[in-house]
């Protein structure tokens, strides 16, 4: 009886790795449209059609994972998670705690405003209210550049962009292609023409796993060369 329990319990270990090893874990937060967002209660997104050429590359279902942006690092250490994409920026605080991938398109972080705003150009920001996602590349910018007192940060962009209409915040601080999204459907609010910063995107895995890094940058480069990255991005920017 008990030699029959221990081969229960390890038929079912063996399955249940089994089914793991079956699957690609993509860690994400899901409210960064055209890079990632729900659509009829399924996250879809450029990075999901990325991370699903690569899932299908290695043979693999895709499993997609919503989580907070700055809970995304944690899921791909800790191995809850095999690989995280959300629009992530390459910073060397990063680099020390994860894996990147090769870039895979190039991030602009402009300024959302109202029409009235007295911010015209980015020598305005001093002294004022700057909301931020939580974690996101704008939040590291805006950090380095000015007074911590004067940043909102938000879990979710979509709520600070409600603090800016409800004039709780001077300005927004985010990626040009969903803000772009964003004021198709506001359009009492603009972006300002030079962009605070500019930046690439990458896809990170867990530090030192090397097999899985080079078929993801397989997958990126070749998806680059066809230009089909760019069909992703127009595409969602419609959808989104």
């Amino acid at each position: 009886m008990k030699k029959i329990l221990i081969l229960i319990i390890f038929c079912s270990l063996l399955l249940g790795c089994t089914k793991r090893e079956d699957k690609l874990i993509m860690v994400t937060e899901a409210g960064f449209a055209p890079y990632e967002y729900y659509s009829d209660g399924k996250i879809v997104g450029v990075d999901v059609d990325i991370a699903t050429e690569i899932a299908n590359y290695l043979g693999k279902k895709l499993v997609v994972k919503d989580v907070a942006f700055d809970s995304i690092i944690t899921e791909v250490k800790s191995g809850k998670s095999d690989i995280g994409a959300a629009g992530i920026s390459y910073t060397e605080e990063r680099s020390k705690q994860v894996d990147f991938s090769v870039d895979y398109t190039l991030s602009k972080q402009v300024v959302i405003v109202k029409y009235a705003s007295r911010i015209s150009s980015l020598d305005d920001l001093h002294d004022k209210r700057i909301a931020v996602q939580l974690g996101s590349i704008a939040d590291t910018y805006v950090s380095d550049e000015y007074s911590d007192n004067s940043i909102i940060r938000h879990k979710k962009y979509l709520s600070a962009i409600e603090d800016l209409k409800d004039n709780k915040t001077d300005c927004v601080v985010m990626d040009e292609l969903p803000a772009k999204a964003i004021l198709n459907e506001n359009n009492g609010l603009k972006i300002l023409e030079e962009p605070l910063a500019v930046d690439t995107y990458g896809i990170i895995v867990d530090k030192g796993n090397t097999e899985l890094l080079e078929a993801i940058n397989t997958v990126i480069n070749k998806l680059k060369s066809e230009g089909k990255i760019d069909e992703y991005v127009l595409k969602h920017i419609k959808n989104s």
